[in-house]
């Protein structure tokens, strides 16, 4: 990846992690602004190749967190930053840019219970939430695992690129 781009990528992260923090927003002039000025630079490097590289990742960046959204587990914020990320990296990138996001938002979940009810009753909640919905066939016990304050996913977003911009691949490769 041009300099450049990684450039782009880190103020948009830099950005996006303040005002999610900040705000518990992530803003349209952020996540858009990044689209399109990532979509500008991958067509000057690479013509029609570069500008259809930038949109296929823009569009399975989308893609892959509509569901998550739709199930109001994150915001629209997190979705068209995840997009905008996927038009700087393409699609295979953001593909891996999701996987481990995923993951640095489940050890940041995970984190931030243990933080709020200790390793024991954390161990507990999960327990019984897990066996509770075997047991039942449904979420018994899910509710227990509310915790009284919102996780900023940006922050696992932000995690999960920079683990793919150090290397790592959850694809192997």
């Amino acid at each position: 990846m041009p300099s450049m781009m990684i450039i782009v990528l880190a103020l948009l992260l830099i950005a996006a992690i303040y005002t999610d923090l900040r705000r518990s927003r992530i803003p349209n002039w952020l996540t858009f602004s990044a689209m399109g000025i990532s979509l500008l630079m991958q067509t000057w490097v690479g013509g029609l190749y570069g500008a259809l590289f930038s949109l296929a990742g823009l569009g399975v960046g989308m893609g892959l967190f509509l569901l998550p959204y739709a199930c109001r587990a994150i915001g629209a914020g997190d979705v068209k930053l995840m997009a905008a990320i996927g038009s700087l990296v393409g699609p295979s990138g953001v593909l891996s840019v999701a996987a481990l996001s995923v993951l640095a938002g489940g050890l940041y979940a995970l984190g931030a219970m243990t933080y709020q009810w200790g390793v024991v009753a954390t161990s507990r909640k999960l327990a019984f939430a897990t066996y509770g919905a075997v047991v039942s066939g449904g979420s018994t016990g899910v509710g227990d695992l509310q915790l009284p304050f919102k996780l900023r996913y940006g922050l696992a977003i932000a995690a999960g690129t920079l683990l793919v911009l150090l290397g790592f691949s959850p694809f192997g490769g």
